[in-house]
């Protein structure tokens, strides 16, 4: 699956929650926050169309990652704005805009501020507990979902 130079043939596990639906589907923001950042990872089995968000919960900063989003969407946002928590963020992209993946959302969390607007999605096994002390268990905020 993970077969991209991007993963070096040894991440495979994944960090986040992929959330399956139809391109054009909207995106939620979890909480009220603000826009961390905004980029196209533009790259085969990339994220795509990507957005940071910061968002403090209980007392807390996280950062958000929504990817796989649709370029138009994400056009009109920008790093400092502010979203109220149900309020849409973007869409869902196609296929052909979001690194070649089947449409869905990609969400993560993150207890440190990105250096970019990006997050490792996968992790080698080696990797897995550093990687869970930085980028926690997305159901902490979504619920038990599975």
């Amino acid at each position: 699956m993970y077969n991209s130079n991007i993963y070096n043939n040894l991440r495979y596990i994944h960090t986040g929650v992929d959330i399956w639906a139809d391109a054009g589907e909207p995106v939620f923001a979890m909480a009220d926050g603000e826009i961390f950042g905004v980029k196209d990872n533009n790259n085969a089995l990339d994220y795509g169309p990507t957005v940071i968000v910061k968002h403090d919960v209980a007392d807390r900063s996280l950062y958000a990652l929504y990817g796989h989003l649709s370029r138009e969407s994400i056009a009109m946002l920008y790093a400092g704005q502010a979203v109220k928590k149900g309020t849409k963020l973007a869409e869902l992209g196609t296929k052909a805009e979001n690194g070649g993946w089947v449409p869905h959302l990609h969400f993560m969390i993150s207890f440190e501020e990105p250096s970019d607007i990006d997050m490792p999605g996968v992790c080698a096994p080696d990797e897995v507990l550093e990687i869970s002390m930085k980028y926690p268990d997305p159901r902490l905020v979504l619920g038990p979902l599975y």
